[in-house]
């Protein structure tokens, strides 16, 4: 009988059968896992970022072509032609170009062809984003030799694209600067603060004067295309289109032909004059130099010549028309009103003048250094008596007087559209002077602003409208530019002044052209004129050298002009620098005006 033994093989089958069936469920597990992970990313992808990954695919086959709208024209009270639009070809490339494996031959080739610095385009496109949808100007204002150059090395150049767009024109050059202002592109600054109001990256503003004050009326609203392109980012259909909207166009109150005249007569001065409508505000022409044009700034890249232009040390941009600057004698017209309105000088005040008076220990002298002899307010207008009106602020004292001053408005911006550019100028008084100087008020400091000096400061802008009062009898208008600006036309303030007030205003400043110091708007090529003249004292670079000024409003019983002529560090007076200009200006408008009314007298003649 034979016994049978276990198999030591069959023991060491099942061993390993053990370690099979082991394997193969850590196998199984691994890849359920494996599985699992899988399918939860996918189902993550899909749902929860599924949106995203959507847009991001659509915008890789979705192309956005903007189209800026064309900002909207200027014009003149007439309807002359301010400022327009030119029609300029630029360039522009995809956000992503510069990653893409062409951009080391398309980079240099196009620096090359513009004459830009390849950085300053991979900035460009780096500040869109490579995941930005719409094209990037790099350059603008291409010659025929730059078109032509990008059309022959067109195949080098794939992501290139060369379109027509919008860019602000000015067809008189320097001649509107300071009013019109002009348009410049974003800053990187400009644009972080303006993207909440939908302005993106190259696109313009305006930066200062009309173009800068309105702005929103006169933007528009960008369109644009929507492009379906293919993996090489070649066009293949439109899916959509939006018209740019034009922006609004305006229409001012200037004339150009007043501020041509204004223009030609301050001719290469440092200065201003500014003319306006003394009823009602409106402001005529606006003319500050030294200038600049302000189409310069559409270019692309301004030229180190460019640059020169505006920032000379003269400071072209600045706009003195809206600087301050002592106004001289012209203030004897607020000094005249707080004597008489304050009742400690009636309308038939007769006050002897002098060689100089000595105040508090100080002489303060008189213009001519000898006195006019006994003078009522008119004369004293008529010959800028200095020492009449010392007499006349200290009768009054400090605090009338700079009552007197803020209700003309000095001190205070006026209300003109350009409120960042319009300095308020200076009404001193104890407070400031405390705080400045940390020493009081003295009587000297009135003496010497009665007659529009010390630290007294005041735009040509603020002595139009200062002027303006007697001109209309009585009122403190508002200046403004907008032609439309019914509420800046209709604002008018009452001074309250007595009528005996305003007409020694009047008679005072229609005597000072017929027989005093403004003597040379006496002519009968214009209407009779009413003005004053100051000479304000000021140095510069350690020499005297005075500033000029003229205020003038015609017909004198009527007027429907007024012009304030400022001429800085003249050296001369304001009769024989400042009112010459406003006699070639008035000529010029009354003899267009009433053509063979005031004509010269050669002219007649012929």
């Amino acid at each position: 009988m034979a016994v049978l033994h276990p198999s030591p093989l069959g023991g060491k089958k099942n061993t390993r059968t053990v370690g099979r069936n082991f394997q193969s469920i850590f196998l199984m597990i691994f890849t359920l896992t494996m599985l699992s992970g899988i399918g939860a990313r996918l189902a993550y992808l899909q749902i929860v970022e599924g949106n995203t990954h959507r847009q991001r695919a659509e915008s890789n086959r979705i192309r956005v072509i903007a189209k800026q709208p064309e900002r909207g024209n200027i014009f003149d009270r007439n309807g002359k032609l301010l400022a327009s639009t030119r029609y300029p070809r630029s360039v522009y490339l995809w956000p992503m170009a510069h990653t893409k494996p062409s951009w080391p031959i398309v980079g240099p080739r196009l620096a090359s062809i513009l004459d830009i610095p390849q950085a300053d385009i991979e900035k460009k496109l780096d500040e869109a984003g490579a995941n930005s949808s719409s094209l990037i100007r790099i350059a603008r204002d291409l010659n025929e030799a730059q078109v032509t150059a990008i059309k022959e090395y067109e195949n080098e150049l794939p992501e290139v694209e060369i379109h027509t767009e919008a860019v602000r024109y000015y067809p008189h050059g320097t001649a509107l600067a300071h009013v019109l202002g002009y348009t410049r592109e974003l800053t990187a600054e400009q644009l972080k603060e303006r993207k909440k109001d939908g302005y993106r990256l190259g696109d313009v503003i305006g930066q200062m004067g009309v173009e800068k004050a309105y702005e929103k009326l006169l933007r528009g609203e960008w369109g644009g295309q929507q492009v379906e392109v293919d993996g090489a980012g070649r066009p293949l259909r439109v899916l959509g289109e939006k018209q740019a909207k034009a922006g609004n166009d305006l229409h001012l109150t200037l004339d150009l032909d007043i501020q041509r005249a204004a223009e030609k007569a301050l001719g290469d001065r440092d200065g201003a004059i500014v003319a306006i409508n003394p009823k009602n505000g409106a402001v005529l022409a606006l003319v500050s130099h030294p200038t600049f044009d302000p189409n310069i700034f559409s270019k692309q890249k301004l030229t180190q010549k460019d640059w020169e232009s505006v920032q000379g040390e003269d400071h072209p941009l600045v706009n003195r028309a809206l600087s301050a600057f002592p106004p001289a004698s012209t203030f004897k017209i607020v000094t005249t009103t707080a004597g008489l309105e304050s009742g400690k000088f009636s309308p038939s005040t007769i006050l002897q003048t002098y060689g100089s008076l000595n105040i508090g220990g100080t002489r303060f002298g008189e213009w001519n250094h000898a006195g006019f002899g006994p003078l009522g307010f008119v004369g004293a207008m008529q010959w800028s008596s200095d020492t009449f009106f010392y007499q006349i602020g200290r009768g009054v004292g400090g605090p009338t007087l700079i009552e007197w001053t803020r209700k003309y408005g000095f001190g205070q911006k006026t209300g003109f559209e350009f409120a960042s550019e319009e300095t308020k100028g200076l009404v001193p008084d104890e407070n400031w002077k405390q705080k400045a100087w940390k020493i009081p008020w003295t009587v000297g400091d009135t003496i010497n602003m009665s007659i529009g000096q010390g630290a007294l400061q005041t735009t040509p802008l603020q002595v139009a409208i200062m002027f303006a009062v007697p001109a209309n009898g009585g009122y403190r208008v508002q200046p403004h530019l907008l032609k439309d600006n019914e509420d800046a036309q209709n604002w008018r303030e009452s001074l309250n002044m007595k009528p005996t007030t305003v007409k020694i205003l009047r008679d005072g400043l229609r005597k000072v052209v017929s027989d005093g110091t403004g003597k040379v708007l006496n002519k009968p090529t214009i209407p009779p004129v009413a003005g004053k003249s100051g000479t304000a004292e000021a140095w510069k670079r350690r020499v005297k050298q005075n500033h000029a000024w003229f205020g003038a409003y015609a017909p004198a019983d009527n007027p429907d002009l007024l012009i304030v002529a400022f001429a800085e560090h003249s050296g001369g007076g304001g009769g024989s620098v400042a009112a010459p200009m406003i006699l070639q200006i008035m000529e010029d408008y009354y003899q267009k005006k009433y053509p063979g009314k005031y004509q010269k007298p050669e002219a007649k003649k012929q």
